[in-house]
């Protein structure tokens, strides 16, 4: 795969004398590691299989299969260093790329109040309208014409406010389905710039004349986004079909003009506007060098080649290649990906696809991204991600990246499980992890409001539970404390909105929770981590009694994940149960364990007696209706359930598809270790203090005592 992988990249071009060594040495380099010869066939049109264009020889056999093996890895190793090298060219050439400074920004436009004007007419001159409208009862009637109006009002404003515009269009809780749609056409119907200009940008930044690199180019532009556009072509030197990123003239100082714009009312907000109580300026400036970062193109490709590298590890995960050879700052060069966007939903039922399966990919891979590694694209508006033919999530445009802290990726982990809980008292605890809090603010008043609102809300639907509507529920307690939203947690913010967007748009229904569960399942009985394994023990015990539904939920749900395994499963807990800070715990474990054993004895026991003749019942329950055991009242159903439950435990861990017997060896290697073997002495004698009581009970009548 990796060999494959490094193959599919370009080597540059230039001199044209290395661009035809290369010509010659690829074919043979494709055969070595097994690509079939069609495959070789659509890399060059039109040379027949066989022939001196397709630079191979039908009469040559196979080299046997450790040359085969050596030569593949000598041509993986010699591709992936002409990759470094042709990257370490790209960022040569976007070594004079401009980096978000607010202080360049004020001494650059602080004279030109005509933005500012403009930016305030425009949008205030719209707003008239609206409250026009609704005085005279015109609002429904006028919806469709405002909401075109609005789209033509971002379009004319400019990039910055094309970006706004594309937030809002993935927010069904926020704009009614006529702004939705106009909205959405800002993804890629936007103004496009002359193609002359694209041209020449190209053979600029790339010091090649465009037939050179190209054997043809769409004559127009096939998409318009906020920063550039976007042309399909094919490559000369091997006939792949790419797409060209173009970026748009003089963007640089449309959008540094907007920032500084928004950066003063930023201010004018932190000082006057006293219910917002995040600081208005880091947002923007957070949110600033991100649209600056998208404008090097070679950061983008950076990007997208992390990102794939993290995440396209799934097999229903796309991301295209980047050609560093046709890469500098303002021209991006990736593979082509055929597909049809999110939003689309007939486009995607005539390809016989389902638009919920692929928003469950979407969420299972940004669930990765946010909790997992880190690393998360920060801006996947519907045109961005695009269902293939094949049923695969193709993610695109990899300017706008972020990353989440660890401290704070097991604390949404962990905000989760006390939801889940309902531990609003930790929940309220959660917020210094997650950095909203200083340490010495007293969260204590907080802890009624939470509960009043989640209470109610964790049965909603998505369509009711979603983030807008948590923030305003709790927004009439929260502004009242110092709270502190991270600029990073807004970009996360942003990301999962789309998602939910999407959602919303497929099954008002859906749970976004629901369809996230069996992921932190996963986390919670794999994961390692201290923080997690506490985490597990408190969902799975309560008032020292261990809550077996619990376990059995988690399993059903981690099943549910590709990547779950049992064997994984058991070596978080045990290794906290047998660790030197374990003694509570087993404590526990012992107790249950006790149960549990007492519940299987008697069960056997009744089963027994329930296969026994009738004849013969009488003589063992000595004359008794009720069956042959004195037990209180409920406690034989108790224990039937909880026998029932734990065999329904081990029949999920055994119809695991990644259950094998040998897992349990690690189980009997821990249990030759002097803790385990004190634990079992513990346990064993435990059983036979109660099967003892249970043997007297039976010989005297009467209930045993509660444990």
């Amino acid at each position: 795969m990796a060999i494959a992988f490094a193959l599919s990249l370009p080597t540059p071009p230039p001199p044209p004398l290395r661009a035809a060594r290369r010509r010659r040495r690829c074919p043979a380099a494709e055969r070595r590691v097994g690509l079939p010869r069609a495959a070789l066939v659509q890399a060059r049109p039109g040379a027949p299989p066989g022939s001196a264009a397709d630079g191979g020889d039908v009469s040559i056999q196979p080299a046997p299969s450790t040359a085969l093996t050596v030569a593949a890895a000598a041509a993986a190793v010699r591709d992936r260093a002409e990759e470094v090298q042709a990257e370490v060219r790209a960022m040569a050439r976007a070594a004079n790329v401009s980096v978000y400074s607010p202080e360049l920004l004020s001494s650059r436009y602080g004279s030109r109040p005509s933005r500012t004007l403009e930016i305030f007419t425009t949008l205030g001159f719209f707003a008239g309208k609206l409250f026009v409208d609704e005085k005279r009862g015109l609002l429904e009637q006028n919806k469709r014409s405002r909401a075109v109006e609005l789209r033509r009002t971002f379009t004319k404003l400019g990039p910055t406010f094309v970006k706004i515009g594309q937030g809002l269009s993935t927010r069904p809780d926020i704009c009614p389905p006529e702004y939705l749609e106009e909205l959405a056409e800002l993804q890629d119907a936007l103004p496009t710039f002359p193609d002359s200009e694209a041209f020449a940008c190209i053979e600029r930044e790339l010091g090649l004349p465009l037939e050179s690199i190209f054997s043809s180019i769409s004559p127009s532009p096939i998409a318009a986004a906020s920063l550039g556009q976007v042309y399909k072509a094919q490559l000369k030197y091997s006939g792949q079909f790419v797409a060209v990123k173009v970026q748009r003239p003089a963007i640089e100082e449309a959008i540094g003009l907007d920032f500084y714009l928004l950066r003063g009312l930023g201010f004018l907000i932190n000082k006057y506007v006293d219910f917002v109580t995040s600081d208005v300026v880091a947002l923007i400036d957070e949110f600033a060098r991100r649209v600056y970062q998208e404008l090097n193109y070679v950061q983008e490709g950076q990007n997208a080649r992390r990102f794939k590298k993290l995440y396209a590890d799934k097999q229903d995960v796309v991301v295209p290649d980047i050609f560093w050879d046709y890469t500098s700052a303002k021209v991006l060069t990736m593979d082509w990906v055929d597909g049809v966007k999110l939003n689309q939903h007939q486009a995607i039922e005539k390809q016989g696809l389902k638009l919920l399966d692929l928003v469950n990919i979407g969420i299972q891979c940004s669930l990765r991204q946010l909790l997992e590694y880190g690393y998360f694209h920060a801006d996947p508006h519907p045109g961005n991600l695009l269902a293939t033919p094949e049923g695969k999530l193709a993610f695109l445009d990899f300017g706008m990246m972020s990353e989440t802290p660890e401290d704070a990726r097991l604390a949404i982990i962990g905000h989760v499980v006390h939801m889940v809980n309902r531990d609003y008292e930790a929940m309220a605890r959660d917020y210094y992890a997650l950095d909203f809090l200083a340490p010495d603010v007293d969260v204590s008043p907080i802890v009624p409001a939470l509960k009043n609102f989640f209470d109610d809300a964790l049965s909603s639907t998505v369509s009711e539970l979603n983030f807008k509507t948590i923030v305003d529920g709790l927004g009439a307690v929260l502004y009242e404390y110092p709270f502190t939203v991270p600029a990073y947690y807004a970009l996360i913010l942003r990301s999962l909105t789309v998602l939910e967007g999407l959602a919303l748009y497929a099954d008002p229904n859906f749970k976004v929770l629901a369809a996230s569960y069996p992921y932190f399942a996963k986390r919670l009985l794999t994961d390692p981590n201290p923080y997690l394994r506490d985490a597990l023990v408190e969902l799975l015990f309560k008032d020292g009694r261990f809550r077996w539904n619990r376990l059995e939920n988690l399993l059903v749900q981690g099943r549910k994940d590709r990547d779950f395994t049992t064997k994984e499963a058991l070596q978080p807990v045990l290794k906290l149960l047998l660790g030197p800070g374990g003694e509570e715990l087993r404590a526990l474990v012992v107790k249950e364990a006790i149960r549990v054993t007492e519940a299987v004895v008697f069960g056997a026991l009744l089963d027994a007696y329930s296969a026994t003749p009738a004849f013969l019942k009488p003589l063992i329950s000595n004359g008794s209706d009720v069956g042959p055991f004195k037990l209180r009242d409920g406690e034989q159903e108790q224990m039937l359930a909880l026998r029932d439950q734990v065999f329904r435990i081990w029949g999920l861990l055994r119809a695991s598809d990644s259950f094998d017997p040998s897992l349990l060896q690690p189980i009997l290697q821990v249990l030759q270790e002097p803790e385990a073997r004190s634990l079992g002495e513990r346990v064993a004698g435990g059983i036979t203090q109660r099967l003892a009581a249970r043997l007297l009970q039976q010989v005297l009548k009467s209930p045993a005592p509660p444990q």
